[in-house]
């Protein structure tokens, strides 16, 4: 039959007698275009120092360029600020004192400091180094970090507070030598000259200690490490400092191929190192006391669990060496109270199986443990908020240990759960008072999310907003209005203001075209589908008809969003917001379209997360078959014509519901798919099924190159050349396993100049035309 193309051209471009129709629904050339015809979303958002107005950023219609815009919060149109403009710039992440009369921010990389009471703004840096981890004293002062040094402004002007270098104290003994031992003890002449310069060296240090006018000494920390990461007390007495080993093997790096260049000629590109082919190495943690110069080694031994290895037996099976000594970890973040008297760093094992929080004892230098969370599949990547409140002693951070992401507070030995139950707080922001804390919630439903706040004495969780689909807020200068940015499933992301303490929001943008408002858009049902594999409930977004035609059995296609650890069954804006455009197109030609957050998806807390441990591709398979039958039983599904595509993990998940269950799907999309884990990356893969060389098994059944065999049905395999996440290698592996396997019905799309998130609209319209046709051909 040649209805095919005709079908299709008619989805693509529709004559003008049907102009007004064309702008009720989208066609998929609208689709697949560059998104700037939706209207750009607001990207960041932050308020004017005077609380009066918020800038936001807007990447601009044409270009990558982000302009920055700004709005009252009273109502008004919005403006792009000019070049002239900026100089006045309040910038994002800004940072109040204690007082509340000044902010300090960074732009540009260059510290400013703006005087809240009237607005004067003064630059404390001009310079080519990027300033970072700005921070109020309680007395008053601010720090922050520029390279390798840190800087203190008192008010009166700005000092080196101190510097860190990689390198071995001058004076340092040197490693033992007999040549050099000998020289010195026949030549007189150079052991004197030796004594003179140590000699001058001291006495240059010791004028250097009793003169209040000089920068503190640098901390030398040896030159056998490298610097990851420092942190100054707010006071400007101690320094953290984290390293690890200096030129230590990282792994072998792979090679990625450039066929199209603006040289003309074949590019290589170096990528990131494959799971199990060099672990992230391991730091170690370092306490300076300025004022005397003293360093100290802040060992690890004290953290519980630290020598217990929880793959012990899994190593034994592998007939690998047993763990000797402590395990080896990171530290993940260091924060510092606004006194200086308290520190807490947040630590984590490399096999991510704890993580724990740890106080620095100062005087002693010696670390105290505070909290352990411990997880025999893995640690959350999300999660991991600490700080402390301002009174300097009490500690605050978020924690799955219940199941779910919770608010905590630890006064001393005083421990305190400040919310529960089974929903999960992200995004904490403490009040400048220290008495609330405002975090974002999903008390109604997984994909609800709103501002809540909590008493840090404890009490009740309240919700300040009503929008459903909220990504993130600030409070304003004066703490009385909170700037929220939300979305919804059709609204690009936008700003409104709300009084802090709760009530009716006031929206200040709509950045959406004239044209996309226009259309008339199908409203995703988010639906509960019962589980028959002991889930519980998987929640969906449904797509369908508005009214379904008795009797009538309708094709099913089922999509599978990616990144495994993401949710796409919410209220917000979709990160897959072009497939949820292309599922409006699916329904007006006769289909049904099912979305699920499979398990191991965000938003339902730990036990959902981690259901695939060592065993990737099982439990969400089994989601989505009891999704096919939920639509199959309630919602007039056809059984034998049911699609299923994806991308990413949502690629991987096309290969295990055609591989592994032939005839069930009886076609399928794999976009930019992983085909074996062994080659992914460490950071992700080695959480979930360990390593290669330790969980062969884990790998083996869940990798879809093993299951390559069960193919029987229509598969389609899109994949970008230059795909730097999931490698083009893993479609080339597949491809040549089921040339291998003379398998008849799958055929792949190379995109020579597309990553792993397409770029070029030209590329998204070949690939989901591709996908169209595919359903079109199989489905029908």
């Amino acid at each position: 039959m040649r209805l095919l193309p005709l079908a299709f051209a008619l989805l693509s471009t529709l004559p003008a007698a049907h102009a007004a129709h064309a702008a009720e629904r989208v066609s998929l050339t609208q689709a697949m275009a560059d998104p700037d015809w939706i209207g750009n979303p607001v990207e960041r958002a932050w308020w004017r120092w005077d609380g009066k107005s918020a800038y936001y950023l807007q990447k601009r219609d044409g270009a990558s360029i982000r302009d920055t815009w700004r709005v009252g919060i009273n109502g008004g149109a919005a403006g792009r600020l000019d070049d002239a403009a900026r100089v006045d710039l309040d910038a994002d992440g800004a940072v109040i004192d204690a007082a509340g009369s000044r902010s300090a921010f960074i732009r540009n990389g260059d510290v400013f400091v703006r005087d809240l009471r009237g607005g004067a703004l003064q630059q404390l840096t001009r310079d080519n180094q990027a300033a970072s981890r700005l921070q109020w004293s309680s007395g008053g002062a601010l720090v922050w970090r520029a390279g390798e040094a840190w800087y203190r402004w008192d008010g009166r002007g700005v000092v080196q507070a101190a510097v860190v270098k990689a390198e071995d104290a001058p004076g340092t003994p040197p490693k033992a030598d007999d040549l050099r031992d000998r020289q010195l003890r026949l030549i007189a002449t150079l052991n004197d000259d030796r004594a003179r310069r140590d000699a001058a060296r001291v006495q240059a240090d010791d004028w250097r200690k009793a003169d209040p006018t000089r920068a503190p000494a640098p901390v030398y920390l040896g030159k056998g490490v490298e610097i990851a990461e420092t942190a100054l007390s707010p006071d400007g007495r101690w320094l953290l400092a984290v390293t690890r080993e200096k030129g230590a093997d990282a792994g072998r790096a792979g090679k990625m191929p450039i066929y199209v260049t603006e040289s003309g000629y074949e590019e290589v590109e170096d990528v990131r190192t494959r799971v199990g082919r060099g672990d992230p190495l391991p730091h170690r943690l370092w306490l300076a006391d300025l004022a005397t110069g003293k360093l100290a080694e802040l060992g690890f031994d004290a953290l519980p669990g630290i020598a217990v290895d929880p793959l012990a037996a899994m190593r034994k099976a592998a007939g690998k060496p047993a763990l000797q000594g402590n395990r080896a970890l990171q530290v993940g973040d260091v924060q510092w109270s606004a006194d200086g008297r308290n520190a807490a760093v947040m630590l984590r094992a490399i096999d991510n199986k704890d993580r724990w929080i740890a106080s620095v004892e100062l005087d002693g230098a010696r670390l105290q443990p505070r909290h352990r969370l411990t997880d025999l599949a893995w640690i959350n990547w999300g999660f991991n908020e600490f700080g402390w409140l301002p009174d300097g002693r009490t500690l605050w951070y978020l924690s799955e240990e219940s199941g779910y992401s919770h608010l905590y507070t630890l006064d001393g030995t005083r421990r305190r759960q400040l919310t529960q139950g089974r929903w999960e707080a992200s995004q904490v922001s403490v009040s400048r008072d220290g008495a609330t804390f405002r975090f974002l919630c999903n008390r109604s439903a997984p994909g609800d999310y709103e501002v809540c706040k909590v008493p840090a004495a404890g009490g009740e969780v309240r919700e300040l907003t009503a929008l459903d689909g909220v990504e993130d807020f600030s409070a304003s200068p004066d703490g009385t209005k909170l700037l929220v940015r939300h979305s919804l499933a059709y609204l690009p992301p936008q700003l409104s203001v709300v009084d802090a303490a709760g009530g009716e929001a006031q929206r200040l943008t709509d950045t959406r075209s004239a044209d996309f408002k226009a259309r008339s858009w199908i409203q995703p049902q988010i639906v509960q589908v019962p589980s028959k594999h002991g889930a519980g409930t998987i929640w969906g977004k449904y797509y369908a008809p508005e009214k379904m035609e008795p009797g009538r059995k309708y094709p099913i296609v089922m999509f599978v969003h990616g990144a495994g650890y993401l949710q796409n069954v919410s209220a917000r804006y979709p990160n897959y917001f072009r497939e949820q455009m292309f599922h409006n197109l699916l329904v007006d030609q006769g289909y049904i379209v099912l979305d699920l957050d499979y398990r191991a998806s965000e938003g339902y807390g730990r036990d959902w997360r981690t259901a695939i441990y060592r065993w990737m591709g099982k439990p969400e398979l089994e989601d989505y078959l009891d999704g096919l039958d939920w639509l199959v039983e309630t919602k007039q599904g056809d059984r034998d014509r049911a699609g299923i595509y994806g991308g990413s993990y949502g690629g991987f998940m096309a290969f295990a519901a055609l591989f592994q269950k032939p005839g069930v799907f009886k076609a399928g999309a794999a976009l930019r798919p992983v085909s074996d884990w062994s080659q992914y990356n460490h950071e992700y893969t080695s959480n979930i099924l360990n390593t290669p060389e330790l969980d062969p098994e884990a790998y083996k059944r869940s990798s879809p190159l093993e299951y390559a065999d069960g193919l029987q049905d229509h598969l389609l395999i899109a994949h970008g050349m230059i795909d730097d996440n999931v490698f083009f290698k893993d479609s080339v592996m597949l491809a040549q396993k089921l040339i291998e396997l003379r398998k008849d019905k799958w055929e792949l799309a190379p995109y020579p100049l597309e990553r792993h998130g397409f770029t070029h609209a030209d590329s998204w319209h070949d690939e989901y035309r591709r996908i169209y046709e595919l359903f079109e051909r199989t489905l029908k």
